[in-house]
């Protein structure tokens, strides 16, 4: 198990209980604060959350930049804020030459009219009329062949440097929503992919989300150490990984915890998802491969609910959530489906349960 975070509001609510905890130590609610707290909160970065309890009950804002400096967590928003800069100056470069390209064409209709109005004109030869009209047309011509060619080649070069901006700002935010671990996507990015699940309710009958805890992960810590642990966590990652399809959305959420969203599956074939999992890290041996100490069994527990039946994310989080706490108090190394009267088999609620 991780450190523990910082102190906890006795709520099920993420965003309360890091406002909670920070003022708790007296820590100043500003965005970049939040992010420090947030990432100590979830458990994905056990250094970051030792090293913010080091502080104890009062922590400094001096002291708190330092601890986000040390771990680079304001560094990709920075990136990410030029980036966005760059590519507000690349758009705006664009539509000046789009309003130049415009001038050029209102002005070349402005002589064509002109053109015409002179070989409407009475009061001049037809030799005169075609002459003009033809110098006239020819300069305007060239003049506008010239402009749209080289509207062409600026437009073009501006698309390039725009589709290089923007692929640096996605690198960005695969590197901000990756858990550097087990190299699965983190909690920001779960949190982001299940809010957005609900925006497309024909897919949900056919959407599940599964929870998944490792089973006495303290013990394990304790009795080896945390790069031990980190090590287990990588390979039960790889091992989730390697059970799902190519394109299924697997996250670590927390210290131990890790999460899966897949959708156009079946209930039945979700929960036969879930039993692959559970019985191929059962099966998979955790040894130490020089000097051959065993630090298994390593076992999982899990909670599955399917997003046909919730109205929002933190219904069906809360369903699999439960779902999985069923799980544990059933002896771990087990998969629950989430039924509803799972609530009344407890007297607390599961909200606020510890693994």
């Amino acid at each position: 198990m991780s450190p523990a975070p910082p102190p906890k509001a006795p709520t099920a609510d993420i965003a309360a209980q890091i406002a909670f905890a920070m003022r708790s130590m007296g820590v100043a609610p500003i965005p970049r604060n939040y992010e420090l707290f947030y990432e100590a909160y979830i458990g994905s970065n056990p250094a970051l959350t030792r090293r913010l309890n080091s502080l104890g009950s009062r922590a400094g804002q001096e002291e708190l930049d330092q601890i986000a400096a040390e771990f680079n967590l304001h560094g990709s928003e920075r990136i990410i804020e030029s980036a966005h800069s760059r590519m507000t100056a690349e758009l705006e470069g664009l539509l000046l030459l789009l309003r130049r390209e415009q001038d050029s064409l209102l002005s070349y209709n402005r002589i064509l009219g002109e053109t015409y109005e002179r070989i409407d004109a009475k009061n001049h030869s037809s030799a005169d009329l075609i002459r003009n009209a033809i110098t006239i047309l020819t300069r305007a011509t060239g003049d506008t062949m010239a402009q749209g060619e080289e509207m062409v080649e600026n437009v073009s070069r501006k698309s390039q440097e725009m589709d290089a901006v923007r692929r640096e700002l996605d690198e960005y935010k695969r590197i901000a929503n990756t858990d550097s671990l087990t190299r699965l996507a983190n909690r920001r990015a779960f949190d982001e992919r299940i809010a957005s699940l609900f925006g497309f309710p024909t897919s949900l009958p056919s959407t599940a989300l599964i929870l998944i805890d490792i089973d006495h992960f303290k013990k394990i810590n304790d009795s080896f150490g945390h790069p031990v642990g980190d090590k287990i966590l990588a390979t039960v990652a790889g091992v989730i990984r390697m059970n799902v399809p190519a394109e299924t959305f697997v996250a670590r959420t927390g210290g131990e915890e890790f999460a899966i969203i897949i959708e156009g599956i079946a209930q039945a074939d979700a929960y036969g998802l879930c039993e692959r999992i559970r019985t191929s890290l059962e099966q998979t041996p955790f040894r130490n491969s020089r000097t051959g100490l065993n630090y298994g069994p390593v076992t999982v527990s899990l909670g599955l609910a399917m997003a046909g039946a919730c109205e929002d994310a933190t219904e069906l989080y809360s369903r699999s959530d439960l779902a999985l706490y069923c799980s544990k108090n059933a002896g771990r190394n087990c998969t629950r489906l989430f039924e509803a009267g799972m609530q009344k088999e407890f007297n607390k609620s599961w909200l606020i349960y510890k693994r």
